[in-house]
């Protein structure tokens, strides 16, 4: 399977993705009211007509003379494809070294606690604790 990101997104379609995940559905309008340092409203509407071409957002229905947008894929099946580009990318295909390199303590600061949490969905990978 290829993966989503392998779609060539960039950061702002990676942020517009986000807030359709997090909202579920969004016209462009509320779009751009989430987006950080926000460009123009017809921008916004470039950026989901780039993404709805690419497959990931479809229109989902019209409210007045808005369109309302939504994912067109589920979020966990992009977390996925993100989580996998990454290992691909960074990480040689092998999680062991992403969490090694999650772990090195000269990178990251992890609270006792956190690192017991780890230590749990390692030991018991089903109690994701969502």
């Amino acid at each position: 399977m290829k993966s989503l990101f392998d779609k060539g997104l960039s950061r702002r379609e990676r942020q517009v993705m986000d807030i359709l995940f997090r909202l579920g559905q969004a016209s462009a309008q509320e779009v751009l009211d989430h987006l950080p340092d926000p460009p123009g409203y017809s921008a916004i509407r470039a950026l989901l007509s780039t993404l709805e071409q690419k497959g990931l957002v479809v229109v989902h229905g019209k409210d007045a003379r808005r369109y309302i947008y939504k994912a067109s894929v589920p979020e966990q099946k992009a977390k996925r494809s993100a989580l996998s580009n990454l290992l691909h990318t960074f990480f040689e295909g092998k999680p062991e070294k992403l969490v090694a390199s999650l772990l090195d303590p000269g990178d990251q600061k992890l609270s006792a606690e956190e690192i017991e949490r780890i230590r749990s969905l390692i030991t018991h990978p089903q109690d994701t604790g969502t």
